[in-house]
């Protein structure tokens, strides 16, 4: 995926969740749960990026409860207030703001939000290489 210890790595957690075919739309906040777990064990490895932003919108919200989560260590988990897209954009926009040297990558398959963060200096990269490294 991403090898620099500087990174961050922004996570479109409904798009991610919503490429897999495996039932999650039975239950939203499970999957999310899941995907969560799945990033955790990925931001720990040595090789992995120093931070990562999960985004979770909607009925995916339930799968976290309160600001400190520590089953998923690693993990900046954002709570959307409203569009999950917005926040996504917000979390890109103060980073680079803050250091805009910092290599940012946002995983989204999303045209819309692709152009947006690209536009702030983000590259972007589809669910599809997010999954096979955390397959891998």
């Amino acid at each position: 995926m991403v090898d620099d210890r500087t990174a961050l790595v922004v996570v479109d957690a409904a798009n991610v969740v919503g490429s897999r075919p495996d039932g999650w739309w039975r239950d939203r906040a499970g999957a999310a749960r899941r995907l969560l777990a799945e990033l955790s064990a990925l931001a720990q490895q040595p090789d992995g990026p120093a931070e990562v932003v999960v985004v979770l919108e909607g009925a995916a919200k339930a799968a976290v409860t309160g600001e400190a989560n520590p089953e998923f260590r690693g993990l900046h988990v954002v709570s959307a207030k409203g569009s999950g897209d917005d926040a996504i954009v917000e979390v890109v926009a103060a980073a680079a703001e803050e250091d805009g040297d910092r290599p940012i990558t946002v995983v989204t398959a999303d045209r819309g939000l692709r152009d947006r963060v690209e536009a702030l200096g983000a590259h972007t990269i589809g669910p599809r290489r997010l999954l096979d490294g955390i397959d891998s």
